[in-house]
């Protein structure tokens, strides 16, 4: 809170600064304004520019949510505006047209494609690291009736595969691609409700293989088990890439195998050790690692574990009333066991002793 005026109480006024001093001066470090009129131009007539409206708004949505965009001179009637942005602003400079005008503006220069000349412009000033390009999708979901737009690049909110687990709402599809470094937006664009990530992967694939040639450094695209697929091994022939290789491949046992009865493992930690080799996949010639730990092996012995007791107690019930059974014959007997012994899965029967029934 700043204090401005004299003695005398008719010219005391109080400013509210709060959070936005952080915000205003990421701003300013950033160089967010000047880089937003770089792109979407001023206009001599109007007060203010492009890049000082976004940055109002900016502040007005960290401050003052949920309230219409009319409103906003009164949300800074309060504030120190020589403080949060460059000299000569005004409160009542932030009407609606033109902060609608703003918006236009930067809906016709392209929402993704100033987002991510944003978002590059700001990490290499801050020299984020972008060698690794961490790719992953998430779902929204609404509720409430929806009236399509006519609009053409409108996109459309439909039932799709839920992440949040609500097939039975409407939903669109956010696609991000992520510095590992802070985990900084590089590359945001949404899709509609039923968009699926392999064919989401398989474009941003294309556009990558561009960047990357025309790169400085060796640059990767990682994400998770959706991006390695037969249909999208041509694109990734040309990138260098990081996934997790899906369990449903056939590859995938016949290389785990061998790895677990094989006693060579280097240590990555204490707890954790890894196996490394070289093979041929979907004509691509890629190195392999296989990861195990301790956590690992603890969350995948818990549910064998617990089926094994389960199971127990089911031949123990069997056993039961086998014993309480006569037969004809030894061979007779041994057959009824041997039956029941084929739908076990985690026990085997070790010996076995015949008791006659005598009459």
């Amino acid at each position: 809170m700043r204090f401005r005026g004299g003695v005398p109480r008719e010219s005391l006024s109080i400013e509210r600064v709060d959070h936005l001093g952080l915000i205003a001066t990421v701003i300013k470090d950033l160089g967010l304004i000047d880089m937003i009129d770089a792109r979407l131009v001023p206009d001599e007539q109007e007060a203010i520019t492009p890049g000082k409206a976004v940055a109002g708004m900016i502040l007005n949505g960290l401050g003052f949510s949920n309230r219409p965009l009319s409103l906003t001179p009164q949300f800074f009637a309060n504030k120190p505006l020589d403080v949060f942005l460059p000299e000569g602003v005004r409160a009542e400079m932030f009407t609606r047209f033109k902060l609608g005008r703003t918006l236009d503006e930067a809906y016709a220069y392209g929402c993704d494609l100033l987002w991510s000349e944003l978002a590059l412009g700001g990490c290499v000033q801050e020299g984020r690291d972008r060698r690794c390009n961490h790719l992953d999708t998430t779902s929204f979901s609404r509720t409430g009736a929806y009236v399509p737009d006519s609009a053409e690049k409108a996109m459309t909110i439909t039932p799709g595969y839920s992440k949040a687990h609500r097939p039975d709402l409407q939903q669109a599809v956010l696609e991000l691609l992520v510095s590992p470094d802070g985990g900084v937006p590089f590359v945001s664009k949404r899709w509609h409700g039923q968009a699926s990530d392999t064919k989401m992967f398989q474009e941003r694939a294309e556009a990558l293989i561009a960047t990357f040639q025309h790169s400085p450094t060796p640059r990767y695209v990682v994400a998770d088990a959706k991006l390695s697929n037969e249909e999208n091994a041509p694109h990734l022939n040309q990138l260098g890439f990081i996934t997790r290789i899906p369990g449903t491949l056939k590859l995938v046992s016949p290389v785990i195998t061998p790895a677990l009865r094989e006693d060579t493992w280097p240590r990555l930690d204490d707890t954790t050790r890894s196996q490394r080799l070289e093979l041929c996949h979907y004509g691509m010639a890629q190195r392999w690692l296989v990861v195990t730990s301790q956590a690992a092996f603890e969350r995948a012995a818990s549910p064998v574990t617990h089926a094994c007791r389960c199971e127990s107690a089911a031949i123990a019930q069997q056993l039961f009333h086998l014993h309480a059974q006569r037969f004809e014959t030894p061979e007779a007997a041994q057959a009824a066991l041997a039956t029941r012994e084929k739908a076990w899965r985690y026990h085997q029967v070790a010996r076995t002793t015949l008791i006659a029934h005598k009459r």
